[in-house]
C-alpha cells in the first residue's frame, strides 16, 4: 500500500449526512449510496402521469442526474469545434434552463460491437453520473479524468488525470463508473499497478491513499459499514475487494468471474454482499465475517447464467431482505423486474416488460424507469408484483436511473430530460 494517509476520519457518515440536505440526491446511488430515497412521494398519479414541471432536449448517453442546491447536473455529448465532447451541464431545477456547460473530454467509446441495440460502436454517449457536494460538483470522464467544478458557474477548481498521473489504462467502452463521495474522500478505480484503487481528497484533489494491482470494471464502488467498520467495496475483474475507507487497507476479498463487462454495483445487507454480472456469468452472495482483525468472505450461493440472477448494468435495491430490480441480460423491452431473497437467491416473483432500465426505493415502493420511457411505481413486497402507478414520461432509450429530490422525479433518456411533480401535495391538486 502506497501513500496511505489516515485523513478520512470516522465521522465519515455523520459528516456526509450533515452536508446533504434531505431533499438532495447528490450522486449516482443517492444520499446513502444504496439507491434509497428518504422521501415520501404521491402514489396517486393523475391520468396521464405526474404533472410535468419541465421537459427539455437532452440527447445522448446514460448519465443520470445529481441534484443539490437548486441545480441538477448530468453529462451529455456536445459538438465543440467540430469534435464530439463529453460536457458537464448544470440546470436550474425549477425551469430546466441550462445554467452552464463545461467540456470534459472527447466522446469516443471504442471497443464495442455495433449490435444495433448498444449502438454507435459501443455507446450512445457518457454513462458516468456526476456528484454534487455543497458548492462543488465532481465528474469522472470516460477517459478517467476526475475534476472538481464550481457548481454555480462550471469553472474548474481542480483536476486529476488518472490515466496520466496514475498509469491508468483504458477499458473497453471506456469508463462508466461514477465518482463516489464519502466523508472527505472520492473513491474510484482505474489506476495502474500499485495504484489501481484510489481515494482522492474532495477539497484539493490530493491523493489520500492508493494501492493494489486490480483491473477496473464499469461498476461503481459502494461505501458501507459492515461489523462496525466503514469500508469501500470495489467490483474489479478479480471480484469484490473491500478496503478500509480511512487507510485503504485491504479487509476482505470475494472471487467473482469477469467476462467482457461488469457494470452493476454490489449490494450490502448487514453482513451479506450480493454481486452479479452478465455475459454468461451470473450472480450470488457472500457472508462477511470478522474474528479479531481477520476478515473473511464466504459464498452463500451462486447462480450461473442459466439461472435467473444476471444483472447487466441495472443495480437492484434492497428492502427488508429482498432485492428488487431488473434481472436480465440484453432483454431489451421485455426483460423482467424481479424480487429476490438476498440471503438465498430465491426468486419470489417476476414481472416482464421492463428491459434493462433502473430502479430506486422510496417509502415502501420501487420506482422503476423501463428502457422504453415508462415510469412505474410498484410495492416493495415479496408477496407478488403490485403495480401502483405508471406513466409514459420519456421518448428514447432509457438506461439511466430516475432520481427523487424535493418531491420531484428527474429522469433522462438518449433524447430528452424531464422533471415531474410527485410531491405529496400534488395528489390533492
Amino acid at each position: 500500500m502506497n501513500s496511505i494517509r489516515p485523513f478520512i476520519r470516522c465521522a465519515v457518515t455523520l459528516t456526509a449526512a450533515l452536508s446533504i440536505q434531505a431533499s438532495d440526491w447528490p450522486e449516482y446511488r443517492g444520499p446513502t449510496h444504496d439507491g434509497r430515497s428518504p422521501e415520501s412521494i404521491s402514489k396517486a398519479w393523475p391520468v396521464g402521469g405526474p404533472r410535468q414541471v419541465w421537459k427539455i432536449p437532452s440527447e445522448g448517453g446514460f448519465s443520470s442526474f445529481a441534484v443539490g442546491g437548486g441545480r441538477c447536473f448530468t453529462i451529455v455529448p456536445r459538438d465543440k469545434d467540430g469534435a464530439k465532447m463529453e460536457s458537464l451541464v448544470g440546470l436550474d431545477t425549477e425551469t430546466g434552463k441550462e445554467l452552464w456547460a463545461t467540456p470534459l473530454t472527447v466522446a469516443r467509446y471504442d471497443g464495442g460491437a455495433n449490435d444495433g441495440a448498444e449502438g454507435n460502436n459501443g455507446g450512445d454517449g457518457p454513462r458516468s453520473t456526476p456528484a454534487v457536494d455543497g458548492n462543488r460538483v465532481y465528474s469522472l470522464s470516460s477517459k478517467l479524468v476526475l475534476q472538481c467544478f464550481n457548481a454555480a458557474d462550471g469553472s474548474v477548481v481542480w483536476s486529476r488525470d488518472v490515466m496520466k498521473e496514475h498509469a491508468g489504462a483504458e477499458l473497453r467502452w471506456q469508463n462508466a463508473q461514477s465518482p463516489v463521495i464519502d466523508g472527505n474522500g472520492i473513491f474510484l478505480a482505474g489506476g495502474g499497478p500499485g495504484q489501481s484503487l484510489l481515494a482522492i481528497n474532495k477539497k484539493d484533489g490530493a491523493v489520500l491513499w492508493k494501492g493494489f494491482d486490480e483491473k477496473m470494471t464499469h461498476a461503481t464502488c459502494v461505501p458501507a459499514t459492515i461489523h462496525g467498520k466503514r469500508q469501500v467495496i470495489f467490483f474489479v475483474q478479480s471480484g469484490l475487494i473491500s478496503v478500509d475507507a480511512i487507510t485503504g487497507k485491504e479487509l476482505w476479498r470475494y472471487a467473482h468471474t469477469w467476462k467482457v463487462s461488469t457494470a452493476a454495483s454490489p449490494v450490502v445487507s448487514g453482513d451479506i454482499v450480493y454481486c452479479s454480472s452478465g455475459y454468461g456469468v451470473g450472480g450470488g452472495a457472500a457472508r462477511i465475517s470478522k474474528s479479531g482483525n481477520d476478515w473473511n468472505a464466504t459464498r452463500i450461493y451462486f447462480k450461473d447464467s442459466n439461472k435467473p440472477l444476471a444483472n447487466h448494468w441495472s443495480t437492484p435495491v434492497l428492502h427488508e431482505g429482498h432485492l428488487y430490480g431488473m434481472f436480465q441480460f440484453k432483454e431489451y423491452g421485455k426483460g423482467p423486474v424481479k424480487c429476490v431473497d438476498i440471503a438465498t437467491g430465491e426468486v419470489k416473483w417476476e414481472q416482464p416488460g421492463f428491459g434493462p432500465g433502473n430502479v430506486i426505493y422510496t417509502d415502501g415502493h420501487i420506482l422503476a424507469l423501463a428502457d422504453d420511457g415508462r415510469l412505474v411505481l410498484f410495492k416493495a413486497t415479496p408477496s407478488g408484483y403490485q403495480e401502483v402507478a405508471s406513466a409514459d414520461v420519456l421518448d428514447g432509450k432509457c438506461w439511466t436511473t430516475p432520481v427523487i429530490s424535493g418531491g420531484r422525479v428527474y429522469a433522462r433518456s438518449t433524447k430528452e430530460a424531464v422533471c415531474l411533480d410527485v410531491s405529496l401535495k400534488s395528489a390533492s391538486r
